[in-house]
């Protein structure tokens, strides 16, 4: 399990999400068997989904994060419910590249600089909304920041952090939002950006065993932060037979019914969780017959 905490400045001019995404993170490696890079691209656009999707207000609200770069890795996919309850995968989960310069995991080449951070809310609406910014960096946390900016007009900082054992499993991981809310004045910002400014990576701080609280009231220090809520978070796949059932009924009966001449059985593997789900040909001929 993960956890998450909203919190807001005593003053109202700041709010922040910090989340510890670990356990999230470790399922994740664990279901889609990830390169390190990858686990660690995956896993900053996982935590980024689960704090975004968190904040959404209607008990029904999902959130889509795509990013669709021109790296390696290919599309890269977080989905979360309202409750910060996410899953994801990602177009090639082995990609073996150098460290980059920094001697670290080198998430911009696997993910590439160029292309799209596609950000899909469905709140209850006709449509979902779909909001639509370039990529600026591939480092994720960069991409998040500068996708409030441009689409929501909200100043935001979002830090993103996955530490990856030699083993591939992962050590830490998590990240915060931190959001100027209307009225901030230029007192608060100093003060938020002084803070931002001495703060260890969020990967180190979990690590040296920091908790969410303890995270939002580094990133909050001298604003008298109170707790909103607490969420207990994890990696769940809403997947099952019957969905996948109505998903084979829209491929339209020619292409049903050539399934059925020519293989007699269906299998559907879901991108998410791996779970693999049989059909056997009576049971497509029912769906083909719309039983």
């Amino acid at each position: 399990m993960g956890k998450i905490i909203r919190a807001i400045a005593e003053d109202g001019s700041v709010m922040v999400c910090a989340i510890d995404s670990t356990d999230i993170i470790n399922k994740a490696e664990q279901i889609h068997q990830t390169s390190a890079v990858i686990t660690a691209a995956l896993g900053r656009l996982l935590t980024a989904a689960s704090m975004m999707g968190a904040m959404l207000k209607g008990e029904q609200d999902s959130l889509t994060l795509r990013v669709a770069g021109d790296g390696p890795a290919g599309s890269v996919i977080a989905v979360s419910d309202s409750k910060g309850n996410v899953r994801g995968y990602v177009g090639n989960s082995v990609v073996e590249i150098p460290l980059n310069n920094k001697g670290k995991l080198d998430v911009a080449g696997a993910v590439g600089s160029n292309g799209t951070l596609y950000v899909i809310k469905d709140i209850g609406l006709k449509e979902p909304y779909v909001g639509q910014v370039p990529i600026i960096s591939g480092e994720i946390a960069e991409d998040i920041t500068n996708y409030f900016a441009v689409s929501e007009q909200t100043p935001t900082v979002c830090a993103l952090g996955v530490l990856v054992n030699p083993d591939l499993t992962v050590k830490s991981a998590g990240g915060f939002i931190a959001q100027l809310l209307p009225g901030a004045d230029d007192e608060s910002i100093t003060k938020l950006e002084n803070n931002i400014n001495k703060i260890d990576a969020v990967t180190k701080m979990i690590a040296d065993g920091k908790t969410p609280e303890d995270i939002s009231e580094i990133v909050l220090a001298g604003f008298n932060p109170q707790i909103l809520d607490i969420m207990e978070v994890d990696y769940i796949c809403r997947c099952s037979k019957e969905k996948y059932k109505k998903a084979l009924a829209a491929i339209g009966r020619e292409e049903l019914n050539d399934i059925i001449e020519k293989e007699k059985q269906a299998e559907v593997v879901c991108h998410f969780c791996n779970k693999r789900y049989q059909f056997n040909e009576l049971e497509l001929q029912n769906i083909l017959n719309g039983e």
